[in-house]
């Protein structure tokens, strides 16, 4: 076999289908506005966390659609505002993560 420089990796897709979102869908009903993010990534740009630990309000709403545990992330959430401050939307960015929280606990 040739190597060309290259390999192939296994395929990152995610069947939607097969994803249990019953936690997003819960948080969606504590905090409406959880579905309203378009994913802009300007609360991830003003994390003083995420600088530091890879914390990002986008991510964590992504992985919880994706049905992926984001309770790692959580626990580096200073809740200090910043992403509520910048979020185009005007989401209340601390609450959605509060809701998350009593959602796990």
């Amino acid at each position: 076999m040739t190597d060309f420089g290259f390999k192939l990796s296994k395929s990152s897709t995610i069947d939607l289908s097969k994803v249990d979102t019953s936690q997003f869908e819960q948080l969606c009903r504590l905090e409406p506005g959880a579905r309203t993010c378009i994913s802009c990534g300007s609360c991830s740009a003003s994390c003083t966390a995420g600088s530091l630990s890879g914390m990002s309000m986008r991510k964590v709403l992504l992985s919880m659609q994706r049905g992926q545990d984001i309770r790692p992330m959580l626990k580096s959430c200073m809740l200090c505002g910043k992403c509520t401050m910048v979020c185009p939307r005007g989401l209340n960015t601390r609450n959605i993560i509060l809701k998350i929280c009593q959602i796990y606990d």
